[in-house]
């Protein structure tokens, strides 16, 4: 698992396997949002498991992103924060997918589109938000989730 702490309550990278997860729980994360479409994560067995939430997404021009998944992402990751917990955010490679969803976290704390993705590839320079597909949906989220009155 490769990770990089974007800021102290969100972490982007790779996807985990079961034996990294005391590594995130070390680190305070009580949440990660799995953004592979064939990749589920296996369960934690651990007294005080960490929760898993799995948005099936592909990472490919032809199948863009759901905004509803980086909505109901986004709202998990609020609700963890708020609990003064970590989120982790992953796909395979850690360059699209995950961070489309974690640029959604930022913008829902209150971030600009612009300054989330800039966030994210200062701490993760091979990140590739810019990607026009990821992109897009980067900028289509901030324009829904404000629209929603968030």
């Amino acid at each position: 698992m490769n990770l990089s702490r974007i800021t102290d309550d969100l972490f982007i990278g790779t996807t985990p396997l079961v034996d990294d997860y005391q590594r995130l729980r070390n680190l305070g994360v009580r949440l990660i949002i799995n953004m592979r479409w064939e990749h589920r994560l296996r369960p934690d067995t651990h007294a005080e498991p960490l929760s898993l939430l799995w948005l099936r997404t592909i990472d490919s021009p032809f199948f863009p992103i759901p905004i509803r998944a980086l909505q109901r992402g986004a709202l998990a990751a609020l609700e963890t924060i708020r609990a003064r917990d970590k989120v982790y955010t992953h796909c395979a490679g850690g360059r699209h997918r995950g961070v489309a969803m974690g640029a959604a976290v930022l913008i829902a704390q209150g971030h600009s589109p612009h300054e989330a993705m800039e966030m994210i590839k200062a701490r993760r320079p091979f990140a590739d938000p810019d990607v026009f597909y990821i992109r897009n949906r980067i900028l289509r989220f901030a324009q829904k989730w404000e629209m929603a009155g968030h």
